[in-house]
């Protein structure tokens, strides 16, 4: 069972934009903290945003003031709105549900490229 799905990655230049989507079931989207991951080739995974039920976000420092997160939740949805994007984010971006800081479901991932 399909309990989250990530859509919006793609090829883009540097300095251009893309809008990530994670889609949840209503029970994870209601009660869990949804985060955005990236992994690069080669790289370890690391946290690049994540939002809370209640709307608290964090960043991790490497995306502050270019990525913003939001959760609109008629659609059970959560955005991750990424600008002036730079060749070092490219990456597979996941979405998970966490509770206690530990992912319990994970989406399938989708590819950012950033090159020109």
């Amino acid at each position: 069972q399909v309990q989250l799905v990530e859509s919006g990655g793609g090829l883009v230049q540097p300095g251009g934009s893309l809008r990530l989507s994670c889609t949840a079931s209503r029970s994870i989207f209601s009660r869990y903290t949804i985060t955005w991951y990236r992994q690069a080739p080669g790289m370890q995974r690391e946290l690049v945003a994540s939002i809370g039920p209640g709307g608290s976000t964090n960043y991790a420092d490497s995306v502050k003031g270019r990525f913003s997160i939001s959760r609109d939740n008629a659609e059970n949805t959560v955005y991750l709105q990424m600008d002036s994007l730079k060749p070092e984010d490219t990456a597979v971006y996941s979405c998970c549900g966490a509770r206690f800081g530990r992912c319990e479901y994970w989406g399938q991932g989708t590819q950012v490229t950033v090159s020109s």
